[in-house]
């Protein structure tokens, strides 16, 4: 509930600058494609609008980030080269087309005057309370972005949030609807498995040679080999100019000066509180109700303050801060709902606020601490302070140095050594490259990968132009080896193949094994062999362990006779027996627990709402995908 309390006081248009300001675009950089839009390849068309092939990669990009950043070492790169993920990110650019063109249709749009206010009130790009514009140009140019690059996402953005929220409005069900999937969610079965791996049935299955050069000989599509490039190449780098550039302790010194506000710390306060919960939308009886118990629990902890935590145990429907006795932190003034923002920071250390009212319900209020604002010493920010005079400085110096880069690399085309020599640089050589990437991301720029694989690289054997493969980052490279494409020879997939499809006849025996097994428990009849698990209480919720489609099996199961069995194919390709031998109803739920359901239908409507809006575009709209985009990255 406090994450809640905190979305809905920032709002979507926060979120959105929040994004765009933390997610510098890393391969490309906006500008390069806002000013380049109709150049090279295109992933999709939507309608007469077409998603480069530049964003897409970008698109791809961004999310392996967000991934990496969420998995960690559990991250799996080889995730981002199936077709399933890359049409998934597509979709997402498809959807933005599709919603922008009916905006537009709409004549929906969103006005200059509209975008300064927003941006002139982001606390981010203020200094003494008030817009800064030399602020606003330095925390973007930290970014890797313009003022006009930043804008142009932003007003695309903002347009694509209140097309949605004109679409979507806030979907309810009726009472007995939601009671009757609560129960649903809620019951629970008691379940068993029996297992048979494909394992089990190796020795019965036999490959023979030719079936393995059958085989090959029908798909040999899957043992291509693109055609490779093995490449040396050049980099120029604000980040590596950065390592040559000096700060001297007058500069630091003086930009502490000037950007004193950028390290105020503004005060903070700890709160906890009580929530009486009642929906913005309730009817007057329901609110009424509502107020007349939060004062009957204001009463009760006006005259024990001391039992304040275990009031909001008792009575606390915050489902976040109920079980820590309310307590909410420390938080910054607008970080709350503005209600119960304007009574905190009126308090007193101690003080007990009356009931107030805010769209979640009624809170009763307890101000905790109060940490004053704080400005960091110069000390603190020595180090914050220098890195970002380094960035600019090796950034000015990478805007100086590009241009004889370019040129360099184009009017001696026959080696990178006079470049290398001449800007200080070091002369790499890559792995093989095929048309599709590499292992080393630098090389999996689409521009370079289409310059590297040009005749002037291949043939000519010339230097490729100087390529942005991310903001502030420019290479050049030429060509030192050639693989045309070929077969993977039989011989160096011969055992791998054969392991395939002796596993694929042994999946093909536990299946039928299994269905056979299945046949026969519905007839009554006990098969050999069978090894069951202990049985186990399972719910919608709460699979311990089921894999899904067992899940979904056990929940299909009628309940007026038991046993009742089921199986599937399983995941490992062998086949799961499920034996279902009770059902448990759900009981009764407290009101805290039925909020919570009914949050969670309403945004599953609200979602469905939006997709069926979304299907109906697509229906009315030509789109065309480039399937190739969809294909798995060769190595």
């Amino acid at each position: 509930m406090l994450e809640a309390i905190r979305e809905h006081a920032q709002g979507k248009i926060a979120k959105i600058i929040l994004a765009l300001i933390t997610v510098p675009f890393a391969l490309w950089g906006v500008d390069s494609y806002l000013k380049n839009a109709g150049d090279g390849p295109i992933a999709a068309k939507v309608g007469g609008q077409e998603i480069p092939q530049a964003e897409f990669a970008q698109a791809l990009k961004d999310q392996q980030e967000r991934m990496r950043s969420a998995l960690g070492k559990n991250y799996d790169a080889a995730v981002m080269d199936r077709p399933e993920m890359r049409k998934s990110v597509l979709d997402g650019l498809i959807n933005q087309r599709l919603i922008l063109a009916e905006a537009a249709h709409e004549g929906l749009a969103i006005s200059d005057a509209q975008l300064v206010r927003i941006i002139a009130g982001i606390e981010a790009f203020q200094e003494n309370g008030k817009f800064n514009q030399s602020r606003y140009e330095t925390l973007l140019r930290q970014q890797n972005m313009s003022p006009a690059t930043f804008e142009h996402r932003l007003r695309q953005d903002m347009l694509v949030q209140v097309a949605q929220d004109g679409i979507v409005h806030p979907a309810s069900l009726p009472r007995s609807v939601a009671e009757r999937l609560m129960r649903i969610n809620e019951q629970q079965r008691d379940v068993s498995q029996a297992v048979m791996p494909i394992e089990q049935f190796m020795s019965q299955s036999k490959v023979d040679a030719s079936a393995v050069k059958d085989y090959y000989d029908k798909h040999q599509s899957e043992f291509k080999l693109p055609e490779q490039v093995r490449l040396e190449y050049v980099v120029l780098s604000a980040e590596s100019l950065m390592s040559k550039t000096s700060v001297s302790e007058d500069e630091v010194a003086a930009y502490y000066k000037e950007h004193s506000a950028q390290f105020t710390q503004p005060e903070e306060r700890q709160a906890s509180h009580i929530l009486i919960s009642v929906a913005a939308n309730a009817g007057a009886a329901e609110k009424s109700a509502a107020e007349e118990k939060a004062r009957k629990v204001w009463q009760e902890a006006k005259d024990n303050p001391t039992n304040f935590a275990q009031l909001a145990k008792q009575y606390s429907q915050d489902p976040g801060s109920a079980s820590q006795g309310g307590d909410l932190g420390f938080f910054a003034r607008g970080a709350m709902v503005k209600p119960f923002d304007d009574a905190v920071f009126k308090m007193a250390p101690g003080e007990l606020s009356r009931p107030v009212q805010s769209d979640f319900g009624y809170h009763i209020i307890k101000l905790v601490a109060v940490k004053p604002a704080k400005t960091r010493s110069l000390q603190e920010v020595h180090g914050e302070i220098e890195l970002t005079l380094k960035k600019q400085k090796a950034g000015k110096k990478f805007a100086e140095s590009a241009e004889n880069f370019s040129n360099v690399v184009y009017e001696q085309g026959d080696s990178l050594k006079p470049v290398a020599q001449q800007l200080g640089l070091q002369v790499e050589q890559s792995a093989w490259v095929s048309r599709k990437g590499s292992d080393m991301p630098l090389l999996n720029n689409p521009k370079l990968l289409d310059a590297v694989f040009s005749d002037d690289v291949l043939k000519n054997k010339r230097n490729s132009e100087a390529i942005e493969v991310a903001p502030n980052v420019l290479v050049s490279a030429r060509l030192l080896e050639y693989k045309p494409a070929s077969m993977k020879p039989l011989e160096e997939v011969d055992a791998v193949l054969s392991q395939r499809l002796q596993r694929q006849q042994a999946a093909a025996l536990a299946v039928k094994w299994g269905k056979d097994a299945l046949a026969q428990l519905q007839q009554g009849k006990t098969p050999a062999g069978l090894n069951w698990s202990a049985a186990q209480a399972v719910s919608r919720i709460k699979p311990a362990g089921l894999e899904p489609a067992a899940l979904k099996e056990a929940f299909k199961l009628k309940s007026d006779k038991l046993p009742g069995y089921a199986g599937i194919e399983n995941a490992q390709g062998g086949f799961t027996l499920i034996k279902l031998t009770r059902v448990i109803e759900a009981g009764a739920l407290d009101e805290a627990r039925k909020q919570a359901y009914v949050q969670r239908f309403s945004n599953m409507l609200e979602q469905e709402y939006a997709a069926d809006y979304l299907t109906s575009l697509k229906l009315r709209t030509k789109i065309d995908i480039k399937r190739e985009s969809l294909e798995k990255t060769e190595r």
